[in-house]
């Protein structure tokens, strides 16, 4: 296939997390977790349009917050985009097709650009690209393509798409008769029996061109913002980096709303692909391999006369329960969710009254990442903090300085370069060196293999924003 004809894939990685709390959050949401395999949700859709016969290079559309975790997850899989464009602030679907079309209609407007979101499980890969060679050929003919997932209960959570008159030469492709939000229990009952409406994929496929001059058509507030933002933007680290003030003065708005649910060459393919977009406990549960009683486990996790239940320890220890029936329970280090299966959409008020009472588990998780690795507390107390720390092949940690805090470095497996002051020295395993209050130091580790050390802070004062970076190499301010 020539390359002209490719499908310019654009991913988009955001979203806050909130359903699937404790196991996702802000700082680390669902698509960058395994939730389902061995691969998170952000490769295995990097994956599915990885055949460069049929794809060009992947635009990722990320947020900042997320930008080295993005990026070490598309290098695990091969992937090298085309650009990681990085999001400021998030501004809901509408701008980020924007600058999808925007970006694409640069190298041709001709070009076919499919939108597709990093959270999603397809099954049925082969239905997936079916699906997308339909689409393809309408967009060709200036339709902006959705799909319209075949449902197979009469769900509340998404919202529906009626199919209207079938487009002719058009094989599988109807213009779309209208939108529906999320409906009622009886209305998608009423959906589900009259046929002809699928759940709201939030995939898209169009021509460069097509799309932006519907952009200028009904949403120019938003076109004109994400053409000033990309005329501003500036590489900084193999990252596309959008200027925060300029982007953050965009409207936010779901593209269905801005555009599909205005324009008259809105068209939808229904397909059935087992399709879910992991939004919740009930489609982690349908997503696993249940046992005889109903039940879908992750983790150490040892039932008694249980059903119809989702338990996971991720990273918790063992979670026992006795006697439960259509519950959820999801334990992490640092919090236990234990909740009705139906009151599970209640979860972001809860995520909501966390963060408004200022508590760190409401965005992130015990264990932090970092460009270099990671690190995770021990124990912490106001004048201690003992702490684990990962340091990833090739990581380096700034060069630093604290103002109210020692350190004790003490390694456990691998070998740390460590310089304090004007000195420099190799650290293997049972080894360990001190930093007193105020002395520059640094931490890395060449060699091929994870470096992980504890670290013991004692001051009068042991919170991340005692950081003076001096130089770093990922770019980062002072926290």
């Amino acid at each position: 296939m020539a390359t002209s004809t490719r499908i310019h894939p654009v991913i988009l990685s955001g979203g806050a997390g909130s359903r699937l709390w404790p196991l996702s959050r802000k700082a680390y949401p669902k698509q960058l977790l395994a939730l389902d395999g061995a691969e998170t949700p952000l490769q295995q859709t990097v994956r599915r349009v990885g055949n460069p016969a049929r794809f060009a290079p992947p635009l990722v559309i990320a947020n900042d917050l997320h930008r080295f975790i993005v990026r070490d997850q598309l290098e695990a899989v091969g992937c090298t985009p085309a650009a990681l464009l990085l999001e400021p602030v998030g501004r809901n679907t509408a701008p980020a097709v924007a600058l999808a079309a925007l970006q694409a209609a640069a190298e041709s407007p001709e070009a076919i650009v499919a939108v597709l979101p990093s959270d999603h499980r397809i099954a049925d890969e082969p239905a997936f690209h079916a699906a997308l060679d339909r689409a393809r050929a309408a967009a060709r003919q200036g339709w902006l393509v959705t799909f319209a997932i075949e449902p197979d209960r009469p769900e509340t959570g998404y919202g529906y798409i009626k199919a209207g008159a079938a487009l002719p030469e058009l094989d599988g492709v109807s213009a779309v008769e209208r939108f529906v939000e999320k409906p009622d229990r009886a209305a998608a009952e009423g959906f589900l029996a009259a046929g002809g409406y699928g759940w709201n994929s939030g995939m898209f496929v169009f021509k460069a061109e097509a799309m932006l001059r519907e952009l200028k058509r009904h949403a120019p507030e938003i076109l004109a913002a994400c053409q000033q933002s990309l005329a501003e933007a500036r590489p900084d680290l193999g990252f596309l980096r959008l200027p925060e003030a300029r982007f953050a003065a965009c409207p936010a708005e779901a593209i269905d709303v801005a555009v599909m649910e205005r324009t008259d060459r809105a068209a939808v393919v229904p397909v059935d692909m087992g399709w879910s977009d992991l939004g919740a406990f009930s489609a982690l549960r349908e997503a696993g391999a249940a046992d005889a009683d109903g039940n879908v486990v992750r983790g150490d996790v040892r039932l008694i006369d249980s059903r119809n239940c989702f338990v996971a320890s991720d990273g918790a220890g063992l979670v026992a329960a006795i006697g439960l029936d259509g519950m959820v329970v999801a334990a992490t280090p640092d919090a236990v969710l234990v909740a009705p299966a139906d009151r599970a959409q209640a979860l972001k008020r809860l995520v909501g009254e966390l963060e408004a009472a200022g508590r760190p588990e409401a965005t992130e998780h015990r264990r932090v990442h970092r460009p270099w690795g990671t690190y995770e507390d021990i124990d912490k107390e106001p004048d201690f903090r003992v702490k684990r720390i990962v340091v990833k092949p090739g990581g380096r940690l700034s060069l630093q300085r604290h103002a109210k805090r020692s350190e004790h470095w003490i390694v456990v497996q691998g070998e740390a370069h460590v310089t304090i002051g004007e000195r420099v020295e190799l650290l293997r395993r049972n080894q360990s060196t001190f930093v007193p209050v105020g002395e520059t130091h640094r931490l890395e580790n060449r060699g091929a293999e994870p470096l992980h050390l504890i670290e013991v802070q004692v001051g009068d004062y042991v919170g991340e924003d005692d950081i003076e970076r001096l130089d770093d190499q990922y770019g980062r301010e002072p926290e």
